[in-house]
């Protein structure tokens, strides 16, 4: 299962980095890649005009057939709002959001993100 990931400051790309998994990060000038395996998106939160480049990517050839899950990180401070970006993408292309996690995620948030991915690769969709 590859990690495909959109960071802006740095700190989703620290989080995958942290996971030892097959990443790609969508390059936020040329975003239509297409996926010829499953994958799990992991995004920041930030407003749609910035993280739309993430739907680009998903919608472009045939990737929704191979998106699996979304997973994001946040700040807590913004209490409803920490993930709203994951939580849109997973109702908006109706895939699972599979896991929160705060800046760069924590040792346990690795742990447990891998067990989530883990999870979906034996198992499919949830």
């Amino acid at each position: 299962m590859k990690i495909v990931y959109f960071s802006l400051t740095g700190q989703t790309r620290r989080f995958v980095g942290k996971l030892d998994l097959d990443s790609y990060e969508v390059n936020a000038t040329d975003p239509f890649h297409r996926m010829e395996e499953d994958y799990i998106v992991v995004v920041p939160t930030y407003d749609i005009e910035v993280t739309e480049i993430i739907n680009d990517f998903i919608e472009y050839s045939d990737n929704l057939s191979h998106l699996k899950g979304v997973a994001g990180g946040g700040n807590r401070n913004f209490a409803d709002l920490f993930v709203f970006t994951a939580k849109d993408l997973a109702a908006l292309y109706k895939v699972p959001m599979i896991f929160a996690f705060e800046f760069s995620g924590t040792d346990l948030d690795v742990i447990n993100f891998k067990k989530e991915v883990e999870r979906i690769e034996h198992n499919g969709h949830s």
